[in-house]
């Protein structure tokens, strides 16, 4: 009798700083991040994106149809940059948690503002909320993702900019729906494997392989 094939699962290992990690961004922001090269501080653009989104959603402009973009793309446009900064400045940790509230605040808002039904925005936010809570739980076992999750999972830049569209264009309510299912799919299928292949007595995350 054979013994059953056992296929090795790569587990990258945590980058130098785990704050760069938590934020999650996707390939626009990383993209924008090369162009300065690490030599933007990352709170300040973050704290200015946070209030000119504030004031956007403030004023009604997610739920207008012809400026739904304005949000997400100033947000882009000024902490996108701060994406490839070590973040280790005594304040920089605030970083992520900003932005995971300026994409919740966004997702509601646009969802509220169109009329969907809560149950569809909150699968959404369901969905974003497994996935960061799963980011925070192996960075804290010294397990990182492998990098093309944040590729597929668009980040909270390509997520933003993807619900924007989807109100420009519509119909919202399809667009809400078919976005958490894909990641709740996406996120919750590559949990799901790697949880099962990590050892139960923990992860030597220098050990694991390099990220690809």
């Amino acid at each position: 009798m054979t013994a059953p094939v056992v296929r090795p699962v790569h587990l990258a290992p945590v980058p130098r700083s785990a704050v760069v990690a938590y934020r999650d961004d996707g390939p626009l922001s990383r993209a924008m991040g090369l162009l300065v090269a690490g030599q933007l501080p990352p709170l300040p653009p973050v704290l200015a994106g946070t209030f000119v989104t504030g004031v956007l959603l403030l004023l009604g402009v997610a739920g207008t149809d012809g400026l739904a973009v304005f949000a997400p793309a100033v947000t882009l446009l000024l902490a996108g940059p701060g994406s490839t900064h070590p973040h280790d400045g005594r304040l920089d940790w605030l970083v992520p948690p900003i932005l995971r509230v300026i994409e919740y605040a966004f997702v509601a808002a646009v969802g509220f503002a169109h009329g969907l039904h809560p149950v569809i925005i909150f699968a959404l936010l369901g969905a974003l909320a497994f996935h960061h809570y799963d980011l925070v739980y192996r960075l804290r076992q010294r397990v990182y993702p492998p990098s093309w999750l944040a590729t597929l999972g668009l980040g909270w830049d390509g997520r933003m900019m993807v619900v924007s569209l989807v109100a420009l264009m519509g119909p919202l309510t399809f667009g809400y729906a078919l976005l958490a299912l894909y990641l709740w799919g996406l996120f919750g299928w590559e949990s799901l494997t790697c949880w099962l292949a990590a050892p139960r007595s923990g992860v030597d995350a220098s050990g694991m392989g390099t990220q690809d």
